[in-house]
């Protein structure tokens, strides 16, 4: 049914269960399991060249970050005997590089958790599932 499903990794608690839902249904479908941990640009500023941190430091920092939760992922999916592709981008919007990346793999299912926000606190905060699920081609399994 599927072949290639995505998995994109924050480090959070709420995606730990979207990873092992993915990974579970990877290991039923025979499928290779993608994740990907999306890091944020650095912020520069056109008011000041003074920078709280020197951008070459953030850069390393946000990487560091990156592989650590992706390599979570790896161990996961070695644990559970499936095949496994990681990788890190930078983007300012997650949940375009998460659709990208998609493409990119040949990924036919991206599976991601939801916070579960609701009302005026999910209008004002948004969701980067909520606009993976708007802009996506392909299915999206929301995991709680």
């Amino acid at each position: 049914m599927y072949k290639s499903i995505l998995v994109p990794t924050d480090g959070s608690e709420i995606t730990a269960k979207a990873i092992e839902t993915a990974v579970a249904m990877a290991k039923a479908f025979g499928a290779k399991l993608v994740t990907l941990a999306v890091k944020e640009p650095f912020p520069y500023s056109a008011i000041t060249e003074m920078q709280p941190i020197p951008p070459q430091e953030f850069f390393d920092a946000q990487e560091r970050i990156a592989v650590k939760h992706i390599d979570q992922v790896k161990a996961t999916c070695a644990a559970a005997g499936v095949e496994c592709h990681a990788a890190t981008v930078e983007a300012a919007h997650p949940w375009e590089a998460i659709i990208d990346f998609g493409k990119d793999q040949g990924a036919d299912l991206i599976v991601m958790a939801s916070h579960g926000r609701r009302g005026v606190a999910a209008l004002l905060l948004g969701s980067e599932t909520q606009k993976v699920l708007t802009h996506s081609t392909v299915p999206v399994l929301v995991v709680r």
